[in-house]
């Protein structure tokens, strides 16, 4: 007869549920009143920041009321926190890995009603999200989670976590162009560059190579092959930092283990330490330098002028330089040997007589006090707005004036009285 087991003695508990009990207490319940953005980023709504511009934008709730600040703090199990009229309930967090096939979207909103990531996760009963996206027509390693901070980590430059692709591309790339994918180009939307390439074989007129990224732009690594002349035939991801697609197929996931997802919270430690985006400043180049045109040799007299300046004396008249087949410069006055010309006149111009001209011509003269209304006299030797022009006979005198008096001089007429 078997014997009675003791009430008070606990009944000893399967392997299968020590590991569940264990995997339920790795993950804590939430608190019952935080933050209304925490609340909302581990509900599957995104991240934190993401979460207060939905919070801005009036389409959060709280039992009925919009709510339009985030540092708010909300108690989910007494009030009703609602998104679009939606009600949210705080959820565990969920971390999973998808080996998404073709034509697959990332997106979680489609017009168009064609299959989507979400769509292949519906045994699990909570809002999830992809970090991250491939295009439709690229297949292989894709984390979906609902948390929304680690997942705004994970996509972020900051944080440096690599990508690795298996890429199919027409042709074989040379040395040369391996390198100027590694140096990297200019698009758009920034500098597109490749952390490492290396060719893995060839299948015909194709290559196999393996691709690493630092960071995810839109259709990088197609826009890049693109970019050197080889279209790309088929583009799997294979690695997304430690994480490995392992022996999944595609349309199958799994969830991430402990291990797994501790070595990326470590990544994640580690680079965010650093300050700054020490990503983008090691991936930047300084500019090449433009290269200098050769001299041209010194230019006329540059030498030679500092010396004259810094003693005071000039070194002489500056020679022009002849160019070849150049009629030489002739002197002024120099007429010697040149047919039909004349020579420069030497003759000196002798004074007029007094009352040969119009009246006014002497412009140097100094005008006598009363001839002239103060103001009246013009600048660059114009004759005064209130002269008359009046035509003067042959040897006639002109008034206040005597017949001896020169025209030309500048200074002031003196008389001489013996």
């Amino acid at each position: 007869m078997a014997a009675k087991r003791d009430p008070s003695q606990k009944r000893p508990s399967s392997p299968v549920r020590q590991k569940a009990a264990a995997a339920i207490a790795e993950q804590p319940a939430p608190p019952a009143e935080f933050r209304l953005q925490k609340f909302l980023a581990s509900a599957g709504l995104g991240s934190r920041r993401q979460c207060e511009e939905l919070i801005r934008t009036g389409r959060i709730t709280i039992d009925g009321l919009p709510i339009d600040n985030p540092g708010i703090n909300v108690n989910p199990l007494k009030q009703v926190v609602e998104y679009d009229g939606e009600r949210l309930k705080p959820e565990r967090l969920k971390y999973f890995v998808l080996n998404k096939p073709k034509g697959v979207l990332c997106t979680n909103h489609d017009p168009a009603g064609r299959t989507r990531v979400i769509d292949l996760f519906q045994k699990e009963r909570v809002r999830l999200f992809p970090v991250g996206r491939l295009d439709e027509e690229s297949e292989g390693l894709l984390i979906v989670t609902n948390d929304g901070d680690l997942a705004h980590q994970l996509a972020h430059p900051r944080y440096r976590i690599y990508r690795t692709y298996l890429v199919q591309v027409v042709g074989i790339p040379t040395n040369e162009t391996l390198q100027q994918l590694k140096d990297g180009m200019y698009f758009r939307d920034g500098k597109f560059k490749v952390m490492n390439v290396r060719r893995l074989g060839k299948q015909g007129k194709s290559c196999f190579l393996e691709v690493v990224l630092g960071q995810g732009h839109n259709r990088e690594v197609r826009r890049l092959f693109a970019r050197v002349g080889h279209k790309v035939l088929s583009l799997e991801r294979v690695a997304f930092g430690p994480i490995k697609l392992q022996k999944l197929k595609t349309g199958q996931y799994r969830e991430l283990t402990n291990k797994e997802l501790q070595d990326l919270r470590d990544i994640l430690t580690r680079n965010r330490s650093t300050p700054g985006h020490e990503f983008a400043k090691q991936d930047e180049e300084k500019p090449k330098e433009r290269p200098r045109r050769p001299s041209r040799g010194p230019k006329r007299d540059s030498q030679a002028a500092p010396e004259a300046n810094a003693g005071g004396q000039s070194t002489g008249p500056k020679k022009r330089i002849r160019r070849p087949g150049a009629t030489p410069a002739r002197s002024a006055g120099s007429t010697e040997g040149s047919p039909g010309v004349k020579p420069a006149s030497t003759r000196k111009f002798a004074a007029k007589p007094a009352g040969a001209g119009k009246s006014g011509e002497n412009r140097t003269s100094t005008p006598k006090p009363g001839l002239s209304k103060p103001g009246s006299s013009k600048r660059g030797g114009q004759r005064s707005g209130t002269a008359k022009h009046t035509s003067a006979k042959p040897g006639a005198k002109r008034p206040g004036k005597k017949a001896g008096a020169t025209g030309p001089k500048s200074k002031p007429r003196t008389h001489d009285f013996h």
